[in-house]
């Protein structure tokens, strides 16, 4: 049985979409007070956490892991295709970053920014917000086995670095130095990517189909069960935690079709036991059975 867990994720997703419209209020308001381009750009860059939570609510929505006529192996793809769509959004907002600071160098400075003690802990306020954001999605994320919380935390935290360098180089400012606010632009743009790269790493497996399980490890809990004699033709693919497919042909020895019902029940049980969620596909074949296909037998 599969565990559906959209309505959890639905709730943190509502409640962090509204706490990222605060934050980027905040950074607009004080962008707009003090002149600053970087805490623009960084309001701009909160602007696609907002459409990240938005993109979630809509996964969400359609990735019910159980099956039906047109999706017989469930929806849970969705989410994964969700969480591909957010590390679109780091792309793209890296690139934002490196564009601002590129034609801030050929086109000048500009005016100069203003920025005073109480702007500044407005800023703190921001940070605090997206710290408790970040955390909080990544806990009930990885609770519920939510890939799209997951990658949404990844992304709020590479805000978090964002919203810290841009306070630093308005403190930079604050002391006199201009130039802090243009050079820290580069080492933001590099953690928005990773953050992007990241994400994308963990969710390619996925919607690639790569394999899951080890088939030695699912061979060595298959065999362990009395009456069976070999197992082949061993396959898995999901995501450990998440949702996992297993498929495998299986030779054992029993008299009749009852006794090798029996032994494929046990051989299910424990593999569910020890990788669920997992939904499992069992072909059985008699004991003289031969095959050339990849048995992982044990050595002697």
């Amino acid at each position: 049985m599969t565990y559906d867990n959209r309505a959890e994720v639905r709730k943190v997703l509502i409640i962090t979409l509204l706490l990222n419209l605060f934050v980027m209020g905040l950074k607009v308001l004080v962008g707009y007070w003090t002149g600053s381009l970087s805490l623009f750009a960084d309001a701009l860059h909160s602007v696609t956490d907002s459409a990240n939570n938005v993109l979630g609510l809509i996964a969400s929505k359609f990735s019910s892991p159980q099956p039906d006529r047109e999706h017989p192996y469930g929806h849970s793809k969705f989410e994964a295709v969700g969480a591909l769509g957010i590390a679109s959004f780091l792309g793209i907002a890296c690139f934002e970053i490196l564009q601002g600071a590129i034609e801030r160098i050929f086109k000048g400075d500009g005016e100069p920014v203003r920025i005073s003690p109480p702007e500044l802990w407005l800023l703190l306020i921001v940070l605090g917000v997206n710290i408790f954001v970040a955390f909080y999605e990544r806990a009930v994320g990885r609770r519920v086995g939510s890939p799209i919380l997951i990658a949404d935390a990844t992304h709020t935290m590479s805000d978090i670095w964002v919203t810290i360098s841009v306070i630093a180089g308005l403190i930079g400012v604050w002391l006199g130095y201009q130039w802090m606010d243009l050079v820290l632009a580069f080492p933001v743009a590099l953690l928005v990517f990773w953050s992007g790269w990241s994400v994308l790493k963990e969710n390619l497996p996925w919607l690639v189909d790569q394999m899951a399980i080890a088939p030695e490890a699912i061979h060595g809990i298959a065999t362990a069960v009395p009456g069976v004699i070999n197992c082949h033709a061993i396959a898995s693919r999901g995501v450990l935690g998440r949702q996992v497919f297993i498929e495998m042909h299986l030779i054992v020895d029993a008299p009749d079709v009852e006794t090798a019902h029996q032994i494929t029940e046990e051989v299910e049980s424990r593999l569910e036991d020890r990788f669920h969620p997992v939904r499992i596909l069992i072909h059985v074949e008699p004991p003289a059975y031969k095959s050339e296909q990849i048995s992982f037998e044990t050595k002697g």
